[in-house]
């Protein structure tokens, strides 16, 4: 991770919060507190991924939207829109416009940075489309069923792999246990849930360094946090 991402934000301690954190995770920020600023900064660079706040002292955050869609040269640029605001109406009409995510104030910085990187992960051009990216280091191949972690093949059992991409194919959501079960097993299931532990635990000691994407959230199930 080295991209380039652009916060504009006019409250100072939302800003310099969001900014700190995106550092300490790799990514290089540009701080900004209002529309002209951030203007003058496209003049001169263009972001990776634009964090944009919906309230603004000279424009507001959905008219920046609009005017970044609209023009080819910032067309693709991801954009996650941050706001105070919680109304459905407000979600909806940012994501229509084209923004790609949306963050309500309060938030927590982790989901945040998560929530960046994963539009940062969907915006890039997919390897194959039998190639599933969990990082930038870690992949697996649907079609040959090959799980790799910095290029070497890594060996799982049928059940490890398909663990392993059940959970890859929605990162973030919590699977519960039972869940896990019905789609590893479905009517033919003979195990109980504690069966999961077992290839969680034994799938996150092939993975390596990796395991610990595989989070457990006690009394409900667990995913895949990138």
């Amino acid at each position: 991770m080295n991209e380039l991402i652009a916060i504009i934000d006019d409250e100072p301690d939302i800003l310099q919060l969001v900014v700190l954190q995106l550092k300490k995770n790799g990514f290089r920020t540009a701080g900004l507190a209002n529309a002209s600023g951030f203007y003058s900064f496209l003049n001169e660079k263009s972001p990776d991924l634009v964090i944009l706040d919906l309230m603004l002292p000279d424009i507001d955050g959905v008219e920046i939207c609009r005017q970044l869609r609209s023009n080819p040269q910032t067309a693709k640029i991801p954009i996650i829109m941050l706001t105070a605001r919680s109304e459905e109406f407000d979600k909806v009409l940012g994501l229509e416009i084209g923004a790609d995510d949306y963050v309500t104030k309060p938030f927590s910085t982790r989901e945040l940075v998560a929530r960046v990187k994963a539009v940062l992960r969907r915006s890039q051009p997919t390897l194959s489309k039998n190639i599933l990216k969990i990082t930038d280091s870690l992949t697996i191949d649907l079609e040959k069923y090959i799980v790799q972690a910095d290029g070497k093949p890594i060996a799982l059992t049928a059940t490890e792999f398909n663990l392993l991409k059940i959970l890859a194919q929605k990162p973030g959501h919590v699977f519960s246990r039972e869940h896990l079960l019905d789609q590893l097993w479905g009517e033919d299931k003979i195990v109980v849930n504690r069966t999961i532990d077992v290839h969680i635990k034994n799938l996150r000691e092939k993975l390596g360094e990796y395991g610990s994407l595989i989070r457990n959230l006690r009394g409900v199930g667990y995913k895949l946090e990138i």
